[in-house]
């Protein structure tokens, strides 16, 4: 697995839409944030284009992706935010060069399915806030959590919430995963998932409990889980909001423990990443040491 750059202050990070549409206003906070570190932050040409519910067009949102990795004067790319419609975008994107420019791809939720395609070249990401995240207060520790990832320091601060025990016991191996919906989604493309030898992250949104119980169904019976090392579930949000009365439900950690908990893997729950109103910013591709028993998440390396 070849490592991004780490990103120190005077470096340039070009924020682009490549799944749903975002009025500028919504990433000032991230803008104003990054520039007081001492970064600089430039806007793609397409990133506040809307069509539908995407930021744009196909072509408009591959092509800002293409030129900002592409551009010798780009340090690192920063998502704007998720959505819906990154997936849509791999046909049309120069993967190679993105994998090949060793900048680091920063983003979550939808920006899972361009995880994956790189995670696919041996290129590692950045599972992390994206700029619509900061426009809502978050605790210290997530800010801290987030300019650590970029700077290649540990993204894990002392102070940040660990996972519940899931599984106990002890697994290494390269960290990779992002939303689950996406993870599935991936399953018979050229980029799917892989988990041979790692450690999944597991995460997602407004899904109904029944679907996670299917998504979670299918990467089990898909075999997409077979070599897995270990498992990090962050949290289902609003799941247990969402009860199909036609159907019933079950809380969402009840869904994951009947799912998962049979397949031995060392695994916790309830880490804090992803669609979380606290979150880590956490590196994929890297190698990890996940202790269940204590709820921990360690990396091995850095960026």
């Amino acid at each position: 697995m070849r490592k991004a750059a780490a990103l120190g202050p005077g470096a340039t990070i070009r924020l682009v839409s490549p799944s749903s549409p975002i009025p500028k206003s919504k990433v000032e906070a991230m803008t104003a944030l990054l520039e007081a570190e001492g970064y600089r932050v430039e806007c793609a040409p397409h990133a506040f284009e809307c069509e539908g519910f995407l930021a744009g067009l196909d072509a408009n949102r591959a092509h800002d992706l293409n030129e900002a990795f592409a551009d010798p004067q780009v340090d690192g790319v920063l998502c704007t935010r998720g959505g819906y419609g990154a997936a849509r975008l791999l046909p049309l994107a120069d993967l190679d060069v993105w994998a090949d420019s060793g900048k680091p791809l920063i983003g979550f939720s939808d920006v899972t399915a361009l995880h994956l395609a790189l995670l696919r070249r041996g290129r590692a990401g950045i599972y992390a806030p994206m700029g619509i995240t900061f426009s809502v207060e978050r605790e210290p520790w997530v800010y801290r959590s987030f300019l650590s990832a970029l700077r290649g320091e540990n993204p894990i601060p002392n102070d940040a919430p660990k996972g519940q025990t899931l599984v106990p016991g002890t697994a290494e191996g390269r960290l990779v995963g992002g939303c689950l919906c996406l993870l599935c989604d991936s399953i018979g493309t050229p980029d799917a998932l892989d988990t041979d030898g790692r450690i999944l992250l597991i995460e997602d949104v407004d899904e109904n409990p029944h679907r996670v119980d299917a998504m979670l169904t299918h990467l089990i019976q898909s075999g997409a889980l077979r070599n897995c090392r270990g498992l990090i579930i962050g949290e289902m949000t609003g799941t247990d909001d969402r009860v199909d009365d036609k159907i019933g439900a079950l809380p969402w950690r009840e869904i994951v423990r009947d799912r998962l908990a049979p397949l031995g893997l060392p695994a916790i729950i309830d880490f804090p990443c992803g669609h979380m109103r606290q979150m880590l910013s956490l590196p994929l591709g890297l190698e990890v040491r996940l202790q269940a028993d204590k709820g921990v998440l360690e990396y091995m390396e850095f960026l």
